[in-house]
């Protein structure tokens, strides 16, 4: 099925594009900038997420590692 179709693989994958693309723009810079339109541009935003709130992503990060774990051993 598609992950957008179940919440939790939906924020799972939000939380993925805003870790890669927050990753992207600190190694190079010049892809994502704040003057694209369309796509490009929700991609700025999504790195600005990123860094502003890089604590909260981590945790968020951290649970959904840890309930995965969790699913494993159980």
């Amino acid at each position: 099925m598609s992950a957008l179709f179940h919440f939790d693989s939906c924020c799972r994958l939000i939380i993925l594009l805003i870790c890669t693309v927050t990753y992207i723009k600190i190694h190079f810079p010049s892809w994502i900038t704040n003057r694209t339109k369309g796509i490009p541009s929700t991609f700025y935003k999504l790195s600005v997420i990123g860094e502003r709130l890089s604590i909260y992503v981590a945790f968020i990060c951290l649970l959904f590692g840890i309930k995965k774990l969790v699913s494993i051993i159980i």
